[in-house]
């Protein structure tokens, strides 16, 4: 029978020390295992769909019993009064607060129907009513760049000076190609030299991106084809969710006075 770390860890801090009271389901040198604790544990593997009958009761109780014997054993020790442990310890507790403030949150604030609607006529926006297919070369300098067009201008194949020069490991090996991507894919200063070009075209100059200098060829065009509602949903809600924890923690920071000490 397995049970996640996680929750064995949670069950060994809520076994304190207290008096024997009546709301226990065992006890180990007459320390009690508390059956808010057992209860926990059922509930979280009844949510994961399993059956807690008699024999999982009985295996949920001998682990936390174990537990207990290992927590009093490192108690004897002094382990509990190590640097260390102090602070894991508080850390532990502090990433379970605000692990469960932030669960809290989300859903307190769920996001609407109409709020992913609205994300997702943002996203066809940013798709573009146009999709390319392109082949670049890629290169550390402007010069090099220049260098390229110029063979190219000469009657050099594209593909072979991609493979030969290229420093784009996902493209060089196929000649450049890039396949057929979105505006909304690539860069701006890219994307905004791709849709400057004719079918079949390479950039007249360098195109320069935080990525270094690129030489593009245009390859094909179409018709745009974003994804369909139901496909991105989830994760048009993610973002938004995430959004939504971004400006809480900026709120937080806003109204909090913060002393960096270190």
């Amino acid at each position: 029978m397995k049970f996640t770390q996680t929750l064995i860890a949670v069950a060994i801090l809520s076994l304190a020390p207290a008096a024997y009271a009546a709301d226990t389901v065992a006890t180990v040198n007459g320390k009690p295992i508390k059956q808010s604790v057992f209860d926990y544990i059922a509930k979280d593997a009844t949510a994961r769909g399993q059956k807690v009958d008699a024999p999982v009761k009985e295996a949920i109780i001998n682990k936390l019993v174990d537990s207990e014997l290992v927590y009093q054993e490192a108690q004897k020790l002094g382990l509990d009064k190590q640097p260390d442990y102090i602070a894991r310890e508080e850390l532990s507790r502090r990433e379970l607060l605000t692990s469960t403030f932030l669960q809290d949150f989300v859903k307190k604030n769920p996001i609407s129907d109409a709020d992913t609607k609205s994300a997702y006529e943002q996203y066809k926006k940013a798709y573009g009513e146009k999709e390319y297919s392109a082949r670049h070369i890629l290169v550390k300098t402007e010069a090099e760049a220049k260098d390229v067009i110029a063979q190219l201008g000469k009657g050099g194949d594209f593909a072979k000076i991609a493979k030969d020069k290229s420093m784009d490991p996902g493209s060089k090996d196929k000649g450049g190609d890039l396949g057929w991507f979105s505006p909304a894919a690539m860069v701006k200063p890219f994307s905004d030299a791709v849709a400057g070009l004719q079918k079949g075209a390479v950039s007249p100059t360098p195109v320069q991106t935080q990525f270094g200098w690129h030489v593009i060829k245009l390859v094909d065009t179409r018709p745009s084809q974003p994804l369909t509602y139901d496909k991105v949903k989830d994760g048009l809600q993610k973002n938004l969710q995430q959004r939504n924890l971004e400006k809480m923690m900026a709120d937080l920071r806003s109204k909090a006075k913060v002393d960096i000490t270190k």
